[in-house]
Order: C-alpha cells, then sequence, then structure tokens
C-alpha cells in the first residue's frame, strides 16, 4: 500500500466511528472539507497508484457518489462491490473477506446496516483502513459533513443552538459527536419517546460537550424544546434546526403504530416561522410532508442542498486524511 506521492497508507487508521477520534482529527477533516468545497482542486492527487474499494450493501445516492467521484478526483481507482457481489453472500466470514481484501485494496468504504464491528472484521486485522459510511450504530462521514456545513455557515458554533428533531438515529449519533467536541456549542435532541439517542451515546456526548463549554440535551415533546435551550445558557435562540428521515435506511420499528409518535416532530413552516433566523438542514433524501414540508425543505433557510453537496467534499477530506496520516 504505498502512496507514491506521500508514502505508506497508515494501515491502523480507519475511521469507524467519531468517538475513536480526537478533536484535532475531527478539526482538521472538517477545514479540509471546508477548502475542497470551496476549491475541489486544492489537493496533490494524494490516491495516485492507490485503489479504494467501494462495498455499499445498502441503497445509497449521495454517500456512494461522493466516495467514487472523490477517488477519482484525488487520482485514485474506485471498485466497486454491489450486496451480492462478494463471498459473504454465500457464507464466507467477514473477516476471511477482510483478510483477502487487504492483500488487493489500499482503502475501504463500507455501508451496511449491520453493525459496526462488521467493519472491524473487514479490515483484515487491521491492515486495511477502512471508512464507515454508515453502520446501524452511527454515520460518521455525515456527521462531518454536517458540522463542515454549519462552521462554513456560522463561522463558528461558540454560542450556536441547534436543535435536532426526529429518530435518534446513525445520523443523530454522529450529530451529538461532533457538536459536542464544538467549544460553547449546545445541541437539542427532540425525538419521541423510546426512539431518541442510545443512553451511552448521550451521557457520552453530554459528557464530553460540559468539557467543552457546550451541551447536548434530550426532549421528548417539542413543547420542551424553549426550556431545554434556555437552560443552555444566553437567550435560548435557535440558530439551526435539522431533522432527518424517519425510516431510517434498512431499520423497521417494532410498532406499527410508529408514526403516531412522530407526527407532533414535523418540521413544517409553523415550526421555522417561530424561528426566523434559523437555518434548516436534512441528511437527505427526504419525504416531503412526512418528516419535513416541501416548503421548508425548499426554502430559503434550507442548507440541505449545500449539505449534500458537502458530502463530495468531505468524502475527498476523509480519504485524503487516511492516505496522508
Amino acid at each position: 500500500m504505498n502512496n507514491p506521492i506521500n508514502g505508506p497508507v497508515n494501515s491502523h487508521r480507519g475511521l469507524y466511528s467519531l468517538a475513536d477520534l480526537d478533536d484535532d482529527s475531527i478539526q482538521r477533516i472538517v477545514r479540509r472539507t471546508i477548502e475542497l468545497h470551496t476549491d475541489r482542486a486544492a489537493h496533490t492527487s494524494p490516491l495516485t497508484g492507490l485503489v479504494t474499494g467501494l462495498l455499499f450493501t445498502k441503497t445509497s445516492t449521495r454517500t456512494r457518489t461522493a466516495f467514487t467521484t472523490a477517488a477519482i478526483r484525488l487520482g485514485g481507482a474506485p471498485l466497486a462491490f454491489g450486496p451480492a457481489d462478494l463471498q459473504t453472500n454465500t457464507g464466507e466470514s467477514a473477516a476471511d473477506t477482510g483478510r483477502m481484501l487487504a492483500g488487493m485494496l489500499d482503502l475501504l468504504v463500507v455501508r451496511t446496516a449491520g453493525p459496526m464491528q462488521e467493519l472491524r472484521e473487514l479490515s483484515g486485522g487491521g491492515e486495511l483502513p477502512v471508512v464507515n459510511a454508515m453502520s446501524a450504530e452511527e454515520h460518521p462521514t455525515q456527521g462531518l459533513a454536517d458540522l463542515a456545513t454549519l462552521i462554513h455557515h456560522f463561522g463558528g458554533l461558540d454560542g450556536i443552538r441547534v436543535l435536532y428533531v426526529g429518530e435518534g438515529n446513525n445520523t443523530a449519533v454522529a450529530l451529538a459527536r461532533v457538536l459536542s467536541r464544538q467549544p460553547g456549542c449546545h445541541a437539542v435532541f427532540a425525538s419521541p419517546a423510546g426512539y431518541g439517542l442510545p443512553p451511552a451515546v448521550l451521557a457520552e456526548t453530554a459528557a464530553t460537550a460540559a468539557r467543552h463549554h457546550g451541551s447536548v440535551t434530550e426532549v421528548h415533546d417539542m413543547a420542551g424544546v424553549p426550556e431545554a435551550a434556555r437552560g443552555a445558557g444566553g437567550s435560548g435562540d435557535i440558530h439551526a434546526v435539522y431533522t432527518s428521515r424517519w425510516q431510517t435506511t434498512g431499520s423497521s420499528k417494532p410498532d406499527p403504530h410508529w408514526r403516531d409518535a412522530f407526527r407532533p416532530f414535523h418540521v413544517g413552516a409553523d415550526l421555522m416561522d417561530r424561528l426566523p433566523d434559523a437555518v434548516f438542514l436534512h441528511d437527505l433524501p427526504a419525504h416531503r410532508g412526512e418528516e419535513v414540508s416541501g416548503e421548508v425543505l425548499d426554502g430559503k433557510s434550507s442548507l440541505a442542498w449545500t449539505q449534500a453537496r458537502m458530502k463530495a467534499a468531505g468524502a475527498m477530506a476523509v480519504l485524503e486524511w487516511l492516505a496522508t496520516t
């Protein structure tokens, strides 16, 4: 795994969870994301001579396109695998598959509805750097692109309050982890009871945010949002509202009436009109009329389309980081 420009890829690096990264690494990737969003040619082709495998076992538009084009723009060669292409589909273990791929690939990007442990097994015992392009527990590259979008818009997040509305899914986990690292940033997660952030993640990110003079809190009633925002100190104004699909890719809910619990968490013009200075974010794809109205998604306050384009620059920044660190 030799890069003729920057030397060997550090085979023990990978991006499985944002919890594994230190603050400096997160800030470095986000800074490069913003730079590459501004100028996609602002690099030295760090993937020249390298082959990046892309294993997507679940549907993807933005993330798959982002990493495929990122590998090409950085001078590398992408090699795509579909959900039925590998022998894991016939019973070969992820560990055996990873051991083989480690001898043929330089980097591997994986999307799965399975656990993060599956990605670690595909690393071939740590020989092959693996990027988590979404797993059941977390969507770290989405979180990095989200952070880059917010910093690009606000300039910095000290004193900024972000309201996340909806399920505490893998996107929400990544968002909580990146926001909790930003000095003076406050995040409120509003989810139906039983659908919030995993308790361990909430405890972890709340403690991290407190160390950075910020906060991560959770409410299960939209009526509790103003009080939670005020509890963070200052005016309590919400500067950004974020939502995602109620039905996470590759998942299902055991309660057949779950939509009834989610309806009060719809982001419509009535909510955004009460927050006239707030911007709107969505990780896409969106279901207009369900988690968000078309009026909000396509409205003047929406950063959702900038956020989607930021994923292309984010993929470049992550691959460059792996190839040059």
